[in-house]
């Protein structure tokens, strides 16, 4: 068994960390800095985002829902969409399966 302690992760903001990788699935924490985004922008996987700490506007494009912790959101393949913290927020970004149909590495 892996396991974290995702609030005890030194996670610096711009320096997203990598918990896991498989054919299943990637794992990814991110501490995105009050003000901050992740502007208009899609995967080629599904996507589940889990806020841990801070709150944060997070959905498709024109249509986020306000995050606090514990929210957790899903997000179809190539669903454009955006996270744009409110205040200092650290999510969990789930991504499946890896890499996702049309990623760059499947070329």
């Amino acid at each position: 068994m892996d396991s974290w302690d995702i609030l005890a992760l030194d996670v610096e903001p711009h320096h997203p960390q990598v918990l896991r990788t498989d054919a299943e699935a990637r794992v990814v924490v991110l501490n995105l800095p009050a003000g901050e985004a992740l502007d208009d922008h899609q995967v080629h996987e599904r996507a589940y985002i889990v806020i841990v700490e801070g709150d944060a506007e997070v959905g498709p494009v024109g249509s986020t829902e306000r995050a606090g912790p514990g929210f957790v959101a899903h997000l179809d393949p190539n669903e454009r969409h955006e996270v744009r913290a409110t205040s200092d927020t650290r999510l969990v970004l789930f991504l499946a399966p890896w890499p996702g149909e049309g990623h760059p590495s499947q070329r």
